[in-house]
């Protein structure tokens, strides 16, 4: 089944006159990234060139995906806007709520009991709408999507900030809030500040015990956490074309570490075996037919320091393994100066456990290169010295492998596999013994580390690798093993080393599955009951916000001055919290509570402006709410980088917040806040943020003459009776100053404005 072939035939029946016209427009050779963003305007055909970094532009995804956690709220908002189906091809996906504890039957099971009001909700109200469901246990989003949905030239929008995985395919694929994919689904054009342009050009070719993974921890070393902001990266070069389509996934994906909008690779020989091998001929066919605009322009990639922002080179032939972390997924070590590294730190160097698999790295590649490795273990009589598991990215890779025989391998070498779902990556992992908080070590296949993000340890030291890398260190029981030189001792005492990793980008026998589980809409959802329990504590029904009132903010109370790293896991830690992503005043007990207090030191504990004593940070601002007090959260830089959750804007907004100061922001949640009627504001002078005291009372003022590129001005009032003015910056054009006063973006869809 192909699905949406009809809309692939009319995005790529339009594609040559859009690029013409687009190429008219901006009077010059065009980056892959350009023409599909100008196909995709939601004007129709370019008239003209846009700023990079500058203009708000106006497009039209082709479609949108979501997951569990995400499309609770998102589908809860889209209830409100009043229409009978969603406007585009929109598909929700299960996989976030599964917890990894014993292996995948036992723990699928227990999740469909325990999150059976969730998934009935999210099966209904897709079967009402005409959305896709895939079932719990049919796999993370990113590789359903890539195998199913992904199509070069394309666009999508997808709640969670892995999205661009769909960028290892040619398209366009961008994470996003629920409020962004209501608007999508509900018709409306989506707006984005069109980004500038990062080229990494690959040349030479990877081998040994390199892999594509590799890539992206190099460019994370390099470019950092916050590098990619407002930028999507173009991959080009002979080594590009070198990669398989799923290794371009996992670059794509991990793109998101380093801040990226997205990022993405242009249509060659792997992606249109890609599109055969998972049964998309004809979306291939099609491909063919407008093969040269599917790429960037020759002249770009010959001189891309004259059509991209920056340039980065990479030999893909010199290239070493790298190894992320710990604590951050851009500290970047080349594999041989990794051991040194360890002993330096003072970095527990026995490792734990060994994890891989994910959204990131779940291809038939990875897991048959992996499986190649813990084939030699038990070839060498080596025991594996850490804990290992093993997390397939879709029934349908799953179900290959297992048919092919690496599950068994794993299991041989005593690996768990977990089920078809997020698990670990996000912290859906009961990992025993976690509540001690000792510290240790893992290294897995994922994309992110910071600090509590997999088993709530702060103490725990997590490192990024591939999954060939993972499975060797999981082996050695030891970080400073290092695979391509050093030896390990077997049960019979003989010094052995490990070959270099084999294996195959797709199976010779092609992909497998039975029930890949999916379930197909209504034809006519209008008889469709969406139920919704008053009395659920994890799902709850949207009241509207309330409007702006037309006034300057005075009175303020601030909640807290969040001192460094504030990542959205901090503002709404996911874990335990899953369970009430559709339960808005449920989840918001979470807010902000894994946020360092700049006073104290401390984390979900600030003080309470109203009786002086310290408390929660919830408990605080509820109330605030109480006595209709307004408060302001004050932030570092970067704030809320990392996932996608629209609901770190949402809490804060729900429980009174009225504004976020922050010395930076992450793109998706800074939009985030936008669209729930928020205040996001940057100081102009990041020094400024030294002035903000724990008792201040704050004025936000020019309020009544808010447009687009006009500072405000905050004052600080003090207790000993002084003050401070600060001009505050904000990126607010007329149309999301227009969210500001409805009270947010959905009041404006739901008055037709």
């Amino acid at each position: 089944m192909v699905f949406d072939i009809e809309m692939i035939k009319a995005v790529y029946a339009s594609f040559p006159a859009k690029i013409e016209a687009a190429r008219k427009a901006v009077g010059k050779p065009l980056t892959l990234t350009e023409k599909i963003l100008y196909a995709h305007l939601s004007q129709g055909d370019a008239s003209g060139a846009y700023a990079r970094g500058k203009d708000y532009v106006d497009f039209q995804p082709d479609r949108v995906a979501m997951q569990d956690a995400t499309a609770q709220m998102a589908l809860l908002q889209f209830m409100q806007a009043g229409r009978a189906k969603v406007a585009v091809p929109s598909t929700v996906h299960c996989d976030h709520l599964i917890q990894a504890e014993v292996g995948a039957s036992t723990d699928l099971e227990k999740a469909k009991n325990k999150n059976k009001e969730v998934y009935d909700f999210l099966a209904s109200v897709s079967n009402k709408y005409g959305l896709g469901f895939w079932k719990p246990g049919a796999g993370i989003i990113h590789q359903v999507v890539l195998e199913n949905y992904a199509f070069p030239g394309g666009m999508m929008i997808g709640t969670d900030s892995h999205t661009p995985n769909a960028g290892g395919l040619g398209m366009i694929a961008i994470g996003v809030g629920g409020a962004d994919a209501c608007d999508v689904m509900a018709g409306l054009p989506w707006e984005l500040k069109f980004p500038k342009l990062i080229g990494v050009k690959l040349t030479g070719k990877l081998s040994g015990w390199t892999s594509a993974k590799d890539v992206i921890l190099k460019v994370a070393g390099i470019l950092t956490v916050k590098g990619g902001t407002g930028n999507i990266v173009e991959y080009f070069g002979e080594g590009a074309n070198s990669l398989s389509a799923t290794g371009k996934g996992t670059i794509c994906n991990m793109g998101a570490e380093i801040g990226a909008t997205t990022s993405i690779f242009g249509y060659d020989e792997k992606s249109e075996a890609y599109l055969r091998g998972t049964g998309r001929e004809e979306v291939a066919d099609l491909a063919n037919g407008i093969r040269e605009h599917l790429t960037g322009d020759p002249e770009v990639y010959a001189d891309p320091a004259t059509y991209f922002d920056q340039v980065i080179e990479i030999n893909l032939s010199e290239l070493e393994p790298h190894i992320n972390g710990p604590f951050t997924p851009d500290l970047a070590w080349p594999l041989s100066k990794f051991a040194a590294a360890v002993k330096e730190n003072g970095w527990p160097q026995k490792l734990e456990v060994g994890l891989i698999g994910s959204c990131t790295n779940s291809s038939y590649e990875d897991i048959s290169r992996a499986a190649s490795l813990a084939q030699q273990a038990v070839d060498k009589k080596l025991t594996a010295k850490s804990e290992y598991t093993i997390t397939p990215g879709s029934e349908q890779v799953r179900y290959t492998v297992e048919r092919d025989g690496f599950l068994g391998v794993f299991e041989n070498m005593g690996g768990v596999v977990l089920a078809n779902a997020c698990g670990p990556c996000i912290g859906q992992w009961a990992r025993h013994g976690a509540e001690k908080q000792e510290k240790n070590s893992i290294i897995t296949s994922f994309n992110r580390n910071f600090a509590k993000r997999a088993d709530g340890n702060p103490n725990t030291h997590s490192f990024v690798a591939s999954p060939e890398i993972v499975t060797a260190m999981a082996i050695a029981g030891d970080l400073t093993f290092n695979p391509m030189t050093d030896s390990l001792t077997n049960e019979e005492g003989q010094a052995v080393k490990l070959d270099e990793p084999q294996g195959l980008e797709m199976p010779t026998k092609g992909f497998a599955v039975e029930d890949a589980g999916y379930q197909a809409p209504a034809a006519d959802g209008s008889s469709v009951e969406v139920i919704v329990d008053p009395k659920s504590d994890r799902l709850q029904l949207l009241d509207p916000f309330a409007a702006w009132e037309g006034t300057d903010l005075t009175g303020l109370k601030l909640l807290i001055k969040a001192q460094g790293k504030c990542t959205t896991d901090h503002i709404s830690m996911a874990g335990p919290w899953l369970r009430f992503r559709g339960h808005l005043d449920n989840i918001s007990n979470n807010m902000l509570i894994g946020a360092v207090n700049a006073f104290n030191g401390e984390t979900n504990k600030v003080k309470n402006q109203i009786t002086g004593e310290y408390g929660e940070v919830p408990a605080v601002q509820r109330q605030y709410k109480l006595h209709n007090i307004g408060s302001v959260v004050v932030g570092d830089e970067n704030y809320g980088e990392g996932s996608s959750r629209e609901h770190a804007a949402m809490e804060p907004r729900f429980l009174g917040v009225r504004a976020i100061l922050v010395k930076s922001f992450a793109r998706i949640h800074e939009t985030n806040l936008k669209k729930q009627g928020m205040l996001a504001l940057t100081f102009d002078n990041p020094a400024d943020y030294d002035l903000i005291k724990e008792d201040d009372s704050i004025d936000i003022l020019g309020l009544e003459t808010f447009s687009p590129g006009s500072p405000l001005t905050v004052v600080l009032n003090h207790t000993d009776g002084t003050k401070d003015s600060i001009k505050v910056n904000h990126t607010y054009n007329e149309g999301q100053i227009g969210w500001f006063k409805a009270g947010s973006a959905l009041n404006l869809i739901k008055a037709g404005k």
